[in-house]
C-alpha cells in the first residue's frame, strides 16, 4: 500500500499538490465565509454544581444566567454613583444591580446579569458591555469590567508564538539538512496540515461543540506533528539517496519503512487523543476530537504531500544529500558502545533523577486560576484586584446557593452557612416571584483559585447536607477538578493498555511494550513535576495557583502519543537490523546510528515549536508549552539516547521474545518493506 501510494504521488506529483491546495482553499474559504462558533461546555452531569445550574434553570431561568461586575474607583468618593447607563438595554442583559460601596468609599461595583451562561456568552455582546461601562470614566474615575465572560473577551490573539516556534524549526533543520530548499519541505508540509485542519475544526464548530482554546493547541500539537513525521520519512529518503538509490526508488523506500512508522505512530497518537472522551468531559470531547483530526490530517499530508514533492524537487535536493552523511551515524556508534560497557548505570542514574522530578506531582492541585493571575494590562484582570482590594478577595469567586422549599429552610441554610468558617458574608434568602427555588450568595474569605476555597466547599456541602445544593462558577471549577482528579487513572491505563497493545503486535515482543510504557510514564511524570514546581509552587517568580484541570490529561494525551513516535521510528530501525543479522548488540548500535540524529532534531523542532507557547499571555498555554517542551526534551535526550539502548543492551535477544502460542494468535503487520 506504502509503495503504490508513494507512486501514485510520485507519477501524479502536479495532481497531488493541487489537490492538497484546492482542498485547503475549499476549506479555509468555508471557515472565513461561515465563521466560527467556538464555544465552551463546562457541563459535568451529576456534579451537585450542575444539579444547581439546572435547578434554577428550570424553576428560576432569570438566576441561571451569568454575571459580569462593573467596577468603580475614585479616590474622592462614589456617593454620587447610580447604575450605569445604557447598559441594562444591551443584548443578553437582564438586569442591573443597584451600587455596592466599599467602606471607605473608594470602591464600588454593580452586577450585570446575564440570559445565558457566561461561557455561552457571545464576545461582541460582551464587548459591548464592557465599551459601555468605560464610556463613563472620567480622569479621576477608573471603570473596569470583569467576570468570566470579560476575561474571555479579552484573550489575546495568536500569531507571536507560532513564529517564534517556526523560525527556530527553520534555523534547526537548515543546520540538519544544510539546505535550504530541503529545511523548507517539512515546514510546507506542516503548514498545509495545520492550515487544513484550522478551517475543517472551524466548520466543524458549526455541528459541535469546540473549545475556544482549541485552535491555540491545534496549531501547537500540528506544527510539531507535522514537521515530525515529514522529517521522518525525507531523512529516510536522503539516508536511500546517499546509498545510492535513485529518486523514485528511495520515495517508495522511505514510504515503504519511514512511512509505515509514520502511518503507526500517528495511530498511536490518535488513540491518545480519542481517549479524552472516556472522561465524559463536553469541553475535553470536542478538543479530543479536533486534535485528533489534526493528526490525522498531518499524517495524510506527510504520505500523500511529501512524495509530490519529493517528485517536483528531487533532482536539487539529491545534490546535497550525501554529505557528511557516511560519517553523521560514527558518534552514534560510539556511544551506543559506551552504554553497552556500563548498561545498569545507565539506566539506574536516570531513573532515579526523573522518578525523583516526578515526586511535586503528587502534590499537583487541580484548578483554573482566577483573573488575578492574568496580564494585569486587561480590563478583567484590573476588575479582579480592585474588587478584592475594595471587599476582600473571595468577592470574585461568589458561591451560588441554591435551596429548594419555604422560606424557613431558606433561613436555616442561611444561619448554617453564615456560621460555617471560612465564609465572610451571606447574602439573605432571594425569591424569584412564583418560584419554589431560593438563591443565597456567599463570599468566601479566599481567593477562587485558593485551596481553601475548595476546602470550604466540601464542608459547606457536608453541613447542608443534602439540604441546598452548592453551585456557581467557582463551585463548578472544584466538581470538575475532582472528577478529572478520579477519572486520570483509568484514563491512562486505557492509553497506555492500547499503546503497549500496538507496540506487542507491532514488535512481537513482551519486554518492549513493558519497557515502553514505563519510560513514556517516565518522561511524562517529570514534565508535571517541572510543571507543578514552576507553576504551582511558583519557582522563576511565576504567581503560584492551581495546575489547570485540562492540563494533565491533555499533556499526558499528546505527549504519550509523541513518545510512541520516536520509539517505533527508533526501535523499527533496531527490529529491522536483528531481522537482518540476528545479533542484538548489533540491533541495537545501528538503530542508534541510523535514526538518533534525526530524532534529537525532530525533538529540538517540537521543544522550540513547543516551547514559543511560553509567550503566550495564556498561563494555559503556558503549562501546556512548558510540560510538552520539557517532556519532549527528556524523552529524546534521557529517555531514547540513554535509557532505550541502555535497556536494549540489558535485553539482549530476549528483547525480541514472544512466546510461540501468543505469536501464532498475533496478526503480523510489517514494519519492514520487502
Amino acid at each position: 500500500m506504502f509503495v503504490r501510494l508513494a507512486g501514485w504521488s510520485d507519477r501524479h506529483r502536479w495532481t497531488a499538490l493541487l489537490l492538497w491546495v484546492l482542498i485547503l482553499a475549499g476549506v479555509t474559504t468555508g471557515a472565513r465565509l461561515a465563521g466560527s462558533d467556538f464555544r465552551n461546555d463546562f457541563t459535568l452531569p451529576g456534579a451537585e454544581s450542575q444539579r444547581a445550574q439546572d435547578l434554577l434553570a428550570e424553576r428560576a431561568p432569570n438566576r441561571a444566567g451569568g454575571t459580569l461586575q462593573i467596577v468603580y474607583r475614585d479616590p474622592a468618593g462614589l456617593a454620587d454613583l447610580g447604575t450605569p447607563a445604557g447598559v441594562s438595554g444591551l443584548p443578553h442583559v437582564t438586569g442591573v444591580t443597584e451600587p455596592t460601596v466599599s467602606r471607605d468609599g473608594a470602591i464600588a461595583y454593580v452586577t450585570v446579569t446575564l440570559d445565558v451562561p457566561a461561557e455561552s456568552m457571545p464576545v461582541e455582546a460582551t464587548r459591548r458591555v464592557i465599551d459601555t461601562a468605560r464610556a463613563a470614566g472620567s480622569p479621576g474615575r477608573t471603570v473596569e469590567v470583569g467576570g468570566e465572560a470579560a476575561r474571555a473577551a479579552e484573550e489575546a490573539e495568536g500569531g507571536a508564538a507560532e513564529g517564534a516556534g517556526l523560525l527556530a524549526a527553520l534555523v534547526i533543520l537548515v543546520l540538519l539538512f544544510g539546505s535550504l530548499l530541503a529545511a523548507g519541505l517539512p515546514i510546507i508540509i506542516a503548514l498545509f496540515a495545520v492550515g487544513t485542519a484550522i478551517g475543517l475544526v472551524t466548520l466543524a464548530s458549526h455541528v459541535a461543540t469546540v473549545a475556544d482554546f482549541t485552535t491555540p493547541l491545534l496549531v501547537l500539537v500540528g506544527l510539531g506533528v507535522g514537521i515530525d513525521y515529514a522529517l521522518l520519512i525525507f531523512s529516510r529518503f536522503r539516508g536511500e539517496l546517499a546509498a545510492g538509490a535513485d529518486r523514485a526508488t528511495a520515495a517508495r523506500t522511505a514510504l515503504d519503512t519511514a512511512g509505515r512508522t509514520v502511518f503507526f505512530a500517528g495511530t498511536t497518537v490518535i488513540i491518545a487523543l480519542l481517549g479524552l472522551v472516556l472522561l465524559g468531559l463536553g469541553a475535553l470531547q470536542g478538543v479530543a476530537v479536533a486534535l485528533a483530526v489534526t493528526v490525522l490530517v498531518t499524517m495524510l499530508a506527510a504520505l500523500v504531500l511529501l512524495p509530490a514533492l519529493l517528485g517536483l524537487f528531487g533532482a536539487r535536493l539529491e545534490r546535497t544529500a550525501t554529505r557528511r552523511r557516511r560519517t553523521e551515524g560514527q558518534w552514534w556508534r560510539r556511544w551506543s558502545d559506551a552504554v553497552a560497557r556500563r548498561p545498569w548505570p545507565a539506566v539506574v542514574l536516570p531513573f532515579l533523577a526523573l522518578a525523583a522530578l516526578t515526586v511535586p506531582v503528587l502534590d499537583m492541585r487541580l484548578g483554573f486560576a482566577d483573573a488575578g493571575t492574568d496580564d494585569p494590562g486587561k480590563t478583567s484582570t484590573r476588575a479582579y484586584d480592585l474588587l478584592a482590594q475594595g471587599f476582600g478577595p473571595g468577592v470574585n469567586g461568589p458561591l451560588v446557593i441554591v435551596v429548594p422549599g419555604a422560606d424557613p429552610q431558606a433561613q436555616s441554610v442561611r444561619r448554617t452557612v453564615a456560621g460555617t468558617p471560612g465564609v465572610a458574608s451571606v447574602t439573605a434568602p432571594m425569591r424569584a416571584p412564583g418560584s419554589d427555588v431560593a438563591t443565597l450568595i456567599a463570599i468566601p474569605a479566599s481567593a477562587p483559585q485558593d485551596e481553601a476555597t475548595s476546602d470550604l466547599v466540601a464542608t459547606l456541602r457536608e453541613s447542608l447536607g443534602g439540604a441546598a445544593l452548592i453551585g456557581g462558577p467557582t463551585a463548578a471549577v472544584v466538581d470538575v477538578s475532582a472528577a478529572l482528579s478520579e477519572r486520570l487513572p483509568v484514563f491512562v491505563a486505557v492509553v497506555v493498555g492500547l499503546s503497549a497493545l500496538l507496540l506487542l503486535i507491532l514488535f512481537r515482543s513482551l519486554l518492549i511494550p513493558l519497557k515502553a510504557a514505563v519510560l513514556n510514564l517516565l518522561s511524562v511524570g517529570a514534565a508535571m513535576g517541572i510543571v507543578v514546581l514552576v507553576f504551582q509552587r511558583g519557582a522563576f517568580g511565576v504567581p503560584p495557583g492551581p495546575i489547570e484541570a485540562y492540563v494533565p490529561v491533555m499533556i499526558f494525551a499528546i505527549v504519550f502519543g509523541l513518545s510512541m513516535d520516536y520509539e517505533v521510528f527508533l526501535l523499527a530501525r533496531m527490529h529491522e537490523e536483528w531481522e537482518r543479522s540476528r545479533d542484538a548488540a548489533t540491533a541495537v548500535r545501528e538503530g542508534l546510528a541510523t535514526t538518533a540524529r534525526v530524532v534529537t532534531a525532530a525533538a529540538a523542532i517540537m521543544v522550540v515549536v513547543f516551547g514559543a507557547f511560553l509567550l503566550s499571555p495564556d498561563r494555559m498555554l503556558q503549562q501546556f508549552g512548558l510540560g510538552l517542551a520539557t517532556a519532549v526534551l527528556i524523552d529524546a535526550v534521557v529517555i531514547r539516547c540513554l535509557l532505550l539502548p541502555a535497556a536494549m543492551h540489558l535485553f539482549g535477544a530476549r528483547a525480541w521474545w514472544l512466546p510461540a502460542g501468543l505469536a501464532r494468535r498475533l496478526p503480523r503487520p510489517a514494519l519492514e518493506h520487502g
